[in-house]
Parts: structure tokens; sequence; C-alpha cells
């Protein structure tokens, strides 16, 4: 993989709204491949099960959301631990939110897999920021 290789993002949201809209300020970076969009945990972690030996496939970033209905960001997490190990390209993971509730920051921070806690809405500065070339 070459220095500047776009990254493949993955929107773990049910909010088809922000969706939507940070699927555009993404586009607007001008430096992302492609963009998956997730509106359920166990959709997400399906599809990277299915994928784990396909680095084509694989985000390179998952935005997840905190507060989903069935299974919440904390509990994709937990799955995403089992499959992790199978996939063939490493994922970082920023853990997305409307809430500033302490224990949710204090709680991701201290999470090994969780490179940053951002509050909605990102801006356009703040996802050039968060995703680089990988």
């Amino acid at each position: 993989m070459s220095a500047n290789h776009l990254p493949i993002v993955a929107l773990v949201d049910d909010d088809q709204i922000y969706q939507f809209t940070a699927s555009k300020t993404l586009e607007l970076t001008r430096s992302v491949q492609k963009i998956q969009t997730f509106a359920m945990a166990q959709e997400a972690l399906q599809f990277l099960e299915s994928n784990a030996t396909a680095p084509d496939q694989l985000p390179d970033y998952i935005f997840l959301d905190i507060n989903m209905p069935v299974k919440d960001g904390w509990d994709f997490l937990e799955d995403f631990e089992k499959i992790c190990q199978k996939m063939v390209k490493p994922t970082t993971i920023y853990m997305v939110s409307s809430s500033i509730d302490p224990r949710d920051v204090d709680r991701a921070g201290k999470h090994p897999r969780i490179k940053e806690y951002v509050t909605k809405p990102i801006t356009l500065d703040k996802f050039r920021q968060l995703v680089q070339p990988v």
C-alpha cells in the first residue's frame, strides 16, 4: 500500500440525516476513496466479518455512533474485538456522538480501540484532520 492511498471510511450511525451530511462533508475533503454507511451496528459487524480477508473492502476508518437501537456503539466494540483479529487490515475507530456526557467521553478515552471521541456535527476541517491517507 502506498503512502498516499485514499482511505475507505465507514459511518455506523442510525441517523440518516447525519449519514447524509457526514458523507457529503467527507466527499468535500477529497481525501477518501469510498464511504460505506451502516444504519445498524449488526449490519456493519456482518460486513466486516464477511470481508475480513478483503483489504480493498475493509474500512481504514470507522466513525461509530454511541447511541443506536438494538446494539449501541459499546456493544459494537465488544463484538468488533472478536472480528478484528481476523481482519487483514488495521482499522481506526472514532467514537462519534452528540452527547457531551463526561462519562461517555471518559469511557471512550479509556477504550483501547477508540482513537478519539468526536462530537457531532463534525466539520469539514475536523474530517480533514481525522481522515488522512494511509
